[in-house]
């Protein structure tokens, strides 16, 4: 199940599709669809939970909270839109895109991938890179 939640943002108008996508991709990468909340929120909320959980004091697009156990992929995904915004200005795409793909990156954590080392990043941005295109060719 994939939940959308909204803290101070307008609601997603294509739940269905992204729904459709986040499946296939956990489809692929051969894991089980547990639960799934997506958190649509602003700098000052995701700061104060970067904050709170993580004891970061920097804004950031997305923070991942992983619950999944062996193959069922559970957990909350927090997105700031506003981050979204100035992270579509500084890559020149639109916001739709940037927003896939902060999911997907919050996703790809779910599901094993971390971004701490250089290599680790760059396997990372190929597997988002994969699934936006995906989406976008679907």
């Amino acid at each position: 199940m994939i939940d959308f939640q909204y803290i101070e943002n307008n609601k997603l108008s294509n739940t269905d599709d992204l729904n459709l996508w986040i499946e296939s991709i956990i489809k692929e990468e051969r894991m089980i669809m547990g639960e799934i909340v997506y958190v649509l929120c602003n700098d000052d909320y995701l700061l104060k939970q970067n904050v709170k959980f993580l004891k970061h004091t920097t804004l950031t697009d997305v923070i991942t909270f992983d619950y999944s156990k062996y193959k069922i992929i559970s957990g909350d995904i927090l997105i700031s839109t506003e981050r979204v915004v100035e992270n579509a200005k500084i890559f020149k795409v639109d916001y739709l895109t940037e927003l896939r793909r902060v999911m997907v990156h919050g996703l790809l954590h779910l599901l094993g991938y971390n971004d701490k080392h250089k290599k680790d990043a760059n396997k990372m941005r190929e597997k988002e890179n994969y699934y936006i295109n995906k989406f976008i060719n679907n």
